[in-house]
C-alpha cells in the first residue's frame, strides 16, 4: 500500500512491478536536492519515454549557498527557497517521503511511508546529514544567546542579527574536520563579521578568532596562499586543529579539543559564536551495503558507479567522491553520470564512459564586495573559468556570486541545461 503523497508532472512508463513492490521505474533518484533534480531534469532532456521517480520528502528546495550572504546581512533568506513541486522536471514522477533502506541485492529502496518501490537503475544523491548531536551543547542552542549558524534556514538570519548588534569582544568562527558542504563557508562569514564590525565602529573593540579542524586555511595551495593574506590583513586569530567538542552557553564558553597537541582540552571564551557543525552520510547510506568503510556511498572517483552493482550510481555530498561537496562540483559531476548511466542502460558498457575529474568550485566570499573564485579538480591544480588570475580577490566575482549564481541555479542547473 502507497501512504505517500505523489506528484506526477507526466505519467512515466513504467516496468511491471516485482512482487511485493507497489511501484517499479527505470531509474530510482534518492533525493531531490541539487544533484536529484539536476540529474533528473538531464534525464528526461534524453530519454524519449522517460521512466524516472524522484523520492524526496521536503516540500521546500534551498539555494544553500546564498546562506553566506544572508548571514552577512545582503538578501533576504526567503529568496533561497522555492517549491520543491516547481522543481520537479517533466516526465519525472515525485514520490513524496524518505528513503528509509537501499536494498541493492532486489533492486528496491523502502520508504519511510512502508512503500517498496523497484527500480532497473539507482542514483543516490541524498545529500549530507548535519550533525548537531556531534557537538555537546550544540542541540537547541542555536540561534540565541549570540550561538549561530548559517546551516540551517531557521537560524541563518539570527547570524546577521548577532554581527549586526555585536557590541565587541570575542566573535568565534568554527570549523568542523571535513567533509562538510561547503568547506570555505566557515571562513566567509568571519570575513563578513570582520567588514561589518569595522562599518560599525567595534572593530577596535572585538577580537575574531577562526578555530578550524584543519591544518590549514585552504586545501588548494594557490588560494590557501592569498587567504593567509586576507586573514593577517583582518587581523582575524587562526586555531588549527582545533576540533570543537562542547558549547557552554551560560557560561559563553567554547570547548576544544587540539588535534596537534595529544587532543588537549582548550577553552575559549566568547561573546559571539558562528558554528559549522559537524556533518556525516545520511543513515540511509551509513546502514546499506553500497557504503564505503567511512559510511559514504562508495564510487569510482571517475565514472560515479558503485564497484559493486552496475546499476547503481551515486553523485554529490552522500558519494565517496573525494572532491569539495559543493553545488559546483555537482554541476560538473551531473553530465559525467548521466551519460555513463544511459550508456549502462543501453548496454554500451563502460567503453562508453565519461570521466569526471574531480572539478570543484568555492566562490571564498573575502569581504563585502570581495571574492576569490577557487577552482580545483583532485590534484587540487586551479581549473580557473575566466581569463585572469582567480587566485586574487575581486569585485567581478563577488557579482557573480550575488547576481549570476542564483538565476544560472534556478533556471539552467537545475533545468538540466548548464
Amino acid at each position: 500500500m502507497n501512504t505517500s503523497a505523489t506528484e506526477t508532472a507526466e505519467a512515466p512508463s513504467s516496468s511491471e512491478s516485482k512482487s511485493g513492490q507497489s511501484r517499479r521505474f527505470k531509474v530510482v533518484i534518492v533525493g531531490g536536492g541539487t544533484a536529484g533534480i539536476s540529474v533528473a531534469a538531464r534525464l528526461c532532456n534524453a530519454m524519449p519515454e522517460p521512466d524516472v521517480a524522484i523520492v524526496e520528502p521536503s516540500e521546500t528546495h534551498y539555494y544553500q549557498p546564498l546562506w553566506t550572504l544572508v548571514g552577512g546581512g545582503v538578501v533576504n533568506k526567503e529568496k533561497s527557497a522555492r517549491a520543491e513541486s516547481g522543481l520537479i522536471p517533466k516526465g519525472a514522477t515525485w514520490v513524496r517521503d524518505s528513503v528509509t533502506k537501499l536494498d541493492p541485492d532486489n533492486n528496491q529502496v523502502i520508504t519511510a511511508g512502508g512503500e517498496t518501490i523497484g527500480y532497473d537503475f539507482l542514483v543516490v544523491a541524498c545529500g549530507i546529514e548535519i550533525n548537531w548531536e556531534g557537538v555537546k551543547g550544540l542541540a537547541g542552542a542555536v540561534g540565541k544567546n549570540g550561538i549561530c549558524s548559517n546551516y540551517d534556514y531557521d537560524t541563518v538570519d539570527y547570524t546577521w542579527q548577532t554581527i549586526k548588534n555585536f557590541q565587541g569582544g570575542t566573535a568565534l568562527f568554527t570549523m568542523p574536520p571535513p567533509p562538510i558542504k561547503c568547506a570555505g563557508a566557515p571562513q566567509k562569514i568571519a570575513y563578513l563579521a570582520d567588514d561589518a564590525f569595522r562599518k560599525q565602529g567595534v572593530r577596535d573593540k572585538s577580537k575574531i578568532i577562526y578555530a578550524a579542524g584543519t591544518p590549514g586555511i585552504f586545501s588548494a595551495p594557490a588560494y590557501a596562499e592569498t587567504l593567509k593574506k586576507v586573514v593577517e590583513r583582518k587581523s582575524i586569530e587562526t586555531m588549527y586543529q582545533h576540533v570543537l567538542v562542547e558549547i557552554r552557553p551560560d557560561a559563553k564558553e567554547a570547548v576544544f579539543e587540539d588535534r596537534g597537541n595529544d587532543n588537549a582540552e582548550v577553552v575559549v571564551k566568547y561573546d559571539m559564536i558562528h558554528v559549522t557543525p559537524p556533518q556525516r552520510s545520511p543513515q540511509v547510506v551509513r546502514e546499506s551495503p553500497l557504503a564505503d568503510d567511512g559510511g559514504w556511498l562508495a564510487v569510482d572517483k571517475e565514472t560515479l558507479q558503485s564497484p559493486k552493482f552496475d546499476n547503481v550510481f551515486a553523485i554529490g555530498d552522500a558519494s565517496s567522491l573525494p572532491t569539495s561537496k559543493t553545488g559546483a562540483a555537482i554541476r560538473k559531476q551531473t553530465p559525467v553520470l548521466v551519460k555513463n548511466l544511459l550508456a549502462e542502460i543501453n548496454g554500451q558498457g563502460s567503453g562508453a564512459f565519461d570521466k569526471y575529474d574531480g572539478y570543484t568550485a568555492c566562490p571564498l566570499v573575502t569581504g563585502y564586495g570581495k571574492l576569490i573564485m577557487a577552482e580545483f579538480d583532485y590534484e587540487l591544480k586551479p581549473t580557473p573559468t575566466f581569463p585572469f588570475d582567480q587566485t586574487k580577490e575581486r569585485w567581478s566575482m563577488y557579482q557573480v556570486k550575488r547576481y549570476v549564481l542564483p538565476p544560472l541555479y534556478w533556471n539552467r542547473i537545475l533545468r538540466g541545461k548548464a
